[in-house]
């Protein structure tokens, strides 16, 4: 018995000893170290090549590390260590996860439901979580199934504040911040040092606007005080305030620093305030030498910050060139719409890309849940071109800002007509300056406009295309008092319906009409006044009459 006690104690504190490296790991994992959690998991493995448990953590490594995410690795992990062990139902659920981040979704769910219904009731709240996580984190993930699973999680283990913080996450992928918040919470009741939670919560709040700021940034610094070695709270203020205050930006870099894994993350970090203080030389050779001391897999982002930094030194060749070793690198989802519209902008200034530019702009578009951001990617295209006196790009892109923006106004109407016009697409402008006409009916620039436009089509005004503007033109006058102050745009229109009349109509009385209304509103007129001479020459003057014979 005494023996058997022994071995059993011994049996015992190998177990804790192995749960306690197992959490170490999960603690790295927690705070966003990735390399440390790596290293801890990989050496479990060195001595253990049977743990199942470490092979699956460590596989959650390489899918967790949104910035740097390594899925063939873990796929390759999960595959080998299955093959010695085919019914390790950890394992399964990792099979699963990948067979989410590939699309096949009917094939995961079947490795989900069999790894559950294989495992003992004891075990059971350790691989639902899983299933709970791998919906959460693939981009194919079902976060109302995830939301399932983790709701009988909890039942079978009500003290856990991990499965309360997944679900959290399953809700906020389901894009309801009131439950995530809710469950989030829940964690902070099971955790009181929960940082991750609070930290979550701040980070709803933020979605809804910069009016909430008092609020997130109150959870943002709970999420502190209940950790201070909670690196992504540091980190993610570091980006709030990158553009808005450079001092408080690097304060809270350093903090992040000083807790995290020391990896070309941080370098890229300390490029980027080089970047955001506008000295773009310093911020490339500091990303160069980030990537040439980081080993196989640098932070993406140094390639995308290089990207940025060519682009505003005017280096388009270099922007592209490191723009496109950024998408090749990045992981997708971590692609913002602003990269995509600003690789657009970049490759409309090489011959024969335009096609390529608008499918980036389009990802931009689509991608961005700001309306005024979408709008934005477009319109900055758009004016870059006006202001190049590129009028047919313009007027294309302008048309876009149309499309995209719903409720533009005169201004945006404007670019893309005129810039039409001035292309020389008349039909394209006629088409515009047509919803200029009726949005803004009483506006004489619709119809003055609108008139040019269809001179442009009507070349020598031969069908009197643009008579109908020009007579709105008119009829909007004749209810204008001071029609000095818009004779720029009547006298032409007096102008077209005189030679209008004369010309098509062959109504030589109607003309002269329109002349003098062009005389009445400026008598100085020079043109008008040569037109009177040709179309009202000097009446005769009769002889005069015989003296009467004296009788």
């Amino acid at each position: 018995m005494k023996k058997i006690g022994i071995v059993s104690s011994l049996i015992l504190m190998g177990n804790i000893l192995f749960a306690q490296s197992i959490d170490e790991g999960k603690k790295f994992l927690y705070y966003e170290k990735f390399e440390s959690a790596q290293k801890n998991f990989q050496q479990m493995l060195t001595k253990d090549p049977n743990n199942v448990d470490a092979a699956y953590w460590l596989g959650q490594v390489y899918l967790q590390n949104s910035d740097n995410r390594d899925t063939a690795a873990a796929k390759t992990l999960y595959q080998q260590t299955l093959q010695a062990h085919p019914n390790a139902a950890i394992l399964i659920v990792g099979m699963g996860e990948i067979e989410l981040m590939e699309g096949k979704t009917d094939d995961a769910r079947n490795r989900f439901e069999a790894a559950i219904n294989m495992t003992r009731k004891r075990d059971l709240a350790d691989i639902l979580l899983a299933v709970g996580i791998a919906n959460v984190d693939a981009k194919a993930g079902d976060p109302v199934y995830a939301v399932d699973k983790l709701q009988q999680a909890a039942e079978r283990d009500k003290k856990s504040a991990e499965i309360q913080d997944v679900m959290g996450d399953a809700y906020r992928k389901m894009i309801d911040g009131a439950n995530a918040t809710l469950a989030y919470q829940r964690a902070l009741d099971l955790d009181p040092k929960d940082a991750r939670a609070s930290f979550m919560i701040g980070r709803i709040y933020e979605t809804q606007g910069y009016g909430q700021e008092a609020i997130y940034m109150r959870y943002y610094n709970d999420a502190i005080a209940e950790d201070p070695n909670f690196a992504p709270v540091y980190y993610w203020l570091y980006t709030y305030y990158y553009q808005r205050d450079v001092n408080k930006a690097r304060e809270y870099l350093n903090k992040y620093v000083a807790v995290a894994d020391q990896d070309s993350k941080n370098c890229y970090a300390e490029a980027s305030l080089l970047y955001v203080s506008k000295l773009y030389d310093e911020a490339i050779s500091k990303a160069n030498g980030c990537i040439a001391t980081a080993g196989a897999r640098p932070f993406p982002n140094l390639f995308g910050l290089k990207a940025y930094a060519y682009d505003k030194k005017g280096d388009s060749l270099n922007a592209k060139k490191s723009f496109e070793e950024f998408f090749a690198k990045v992981n997708p989802d971590k692609i913002g719409p602003n990269d995509y519209a600003t690789y657009g902008k970049v490759l409309l200034k090489f011959p024969g890309m335009d096609s390529l530019a608008n499918v980036y702009v389009d990802k931009a578009v689509a991608l961005d849940t700001v309306p005024s951001k979408k709008i934005g990617y477009v319109k900055d295209i758009a004016k870059d071109f006006y202001d190049k006196g590129k009028f047919a790009q313009a007027g294309e892109w302008y048309g876009k800002v149309l499309k995209v923006d719903s409720n533009f106004g005169k201004v945006d109407l404007f670019y893309a007509g005129y810039s039409d016009l001035r292309a020389e697409n008349y039909k394209t402008a006629d088409s515009v300056f047509k919803i200029y006409q009726q949005k803004y009916p009483s506006d004489l620039y619709g119809w003055f406009l609108g008139a040019h436009a269809k001179q442009g089509i009507d070349t020598n005004d031969s069908l009197g295309l643009a008579k109908g503007d020009y007579e709105k033109i008119i009829e909007i006058a004749d209810t204008t008092a001071d029609k000095a102050s818009i004779k720029d745009k009547l006298i032409p229109a007096y102008r077209y319906m005189l030679a209008y009349h004369y010309n098509i109509m062959h109504d030589k009385d109607s003309a002269i009409l329109f002349n003098d209304k062009i005389l009445a509103v400026d008598p100085t007129d020079a043109t008008a006044l040569k037109t009177k001479e040709a179309l009202e020459p000097a009446t005769p003057t009769a002889p005069a009459a015989s003296p009467a014979k004296k009788q």
